[in-house]
């Protein structure tokens, strides 16, 4: 009987989705402001498209620009849907009365962290952080290979390691609040400062450091991983390490814009995106994104997410706090 239950669940759920899909069709059309990487948000929203017979006109805006734009139109509303962008930024979106709760059925299947209560906002894929290593390399030159956060304070790395700046990284500022997070502040920033030494170079960009290991500038490299799987995946000599310690992540996550023209078709692109068959997409296309859903591989040849230490922060603290802890990593760390 629970089986049977069970079942009509899973058919109702996928007849939700489908006749969504098939009233926003009548629409035709989805204006979605994307801070996805255009490859891969092109690559999920043509399959969308496919699925739904919505046509998907996409621009591409990083997040920054993205949250000045949608403020901006506010009174007149150019876009639909913010897609992309971790999802503290949608939580400022919500903040400033930029966008509008809707929360799909699918969203049940959601841990806490995935998705606001009130359904301002879903995240569809995760992203860990990790070390890029050139394993073959360092132990040539007589190196260990790092397994964890502390082992990179190793004077034998010194001048090696490459890392994107807080200044100008989200990347590099959830690193922050993930040592924040393991060690409490005050020993984040010492070990911070202990760090510097080694750091070969801070990049403005969130992915540079993966662009450096790839053309052997360094031989150790922290961001996001899904450019260090992309390397290891095309058969370039790189490892991929989750320090021991425990990583923290981007939730990047989906917003419908306060006042969308398109309505129907933006909750359709909402329901779609938590399904299942939405997040097997992620693997299918190589996005190297990990899926927001437990019941969804990421992958072959990815480790699942409960192979991972993850480590969560509060992300309206640090939204709050983000010039306040900049700052402090300016004046300990670069003692400016």
């Amino acid at each position: 009987m629970k089986k049977h239950g069970r079942l009509l669940t899973v058919l109702a759920g996928a007849l939700l989705v489908l006749s969504l899909l098939a009233g926003a069709a009548a629409a035709k059309e989805l204006v979605v402001y994307s801070s996805v990487d255009e490859e891969n948000a092109k690559n999920i929203l043509d399959e969308f498209s496919k699925v739904s017979g919505i046509k998907v006109n996409m621009v591409f805006l990083s997040s920054g620009p993205a949250m000045s734009r949608i403020e901006a139109e506010k009174a007149n509303p150019q876009a639909d849907v913010w897609f992309g962008a971790p999802s503290e930024n949608h939580i400022v979106a919500k903040d400033r009365g930029l966008t509008q709760p809707y929360l799909p059925a699918a969203a049940a299947d959601l841990a806490a962290g995935f998705k606001d209560p009130e359904g301002y906002w879903v995240a569809f894929y995760m992203n860990p952080l990790g070390f890029g290593v050139l394993a073959e390399e360092l132990k040539k030159d007589g190196r260990p290979v790092p397994a964890s956060w502390k082992d990179l304070l190793d004077p034998a790395y010194k001048g090696m390691i490459q890392m994107p700046s807080p200044q100008s990284s989200g990347t590099a500022y959830a690193m922050i609040m993930t040592l924040i997070e393991t060690y409490g502040e005050d020993e984040a920033f010492k070990y911070m400062k202990a760090l510097n030494p080694n750091i070969q170079t801070y990049t403005q960009s969130g992915t540079g450091p993966s662009k450096n290991l790839a053309i052997g500038e360094t031989q150790i490299a922290i961001q996001f991983t899904p450019a260090f799987l992309k390397l290891v995946d095309e058969g370039f000599p790189a490892s991929v390490i989750f320090p021991a310690e425990g990583v923290g992540f981007e939730a990047a996550a989906m917003s419908i814009l306060k006042g969308a023209k398109n309505l129907d078709s933006a909750k359709a692109l909402t329901d779609w995106i938590v399904s299942a068959e939405a997040q097997k997409v992620l693997s299918a296309k190589k996005t190297y994104f990990f899926p927001v859903r437990a019941d969804v591989s990421a992958g072959e040849g990815l480790p699942a997410l409960s192979e991972i230490k993850l480590i969560d922060y509060d992300r309206i603290r640090a939204a709050q706090e983000k010039k306040r802890i900049i700052d402090r990593w300016v004046t300990e760390v670069l003692g400016q």
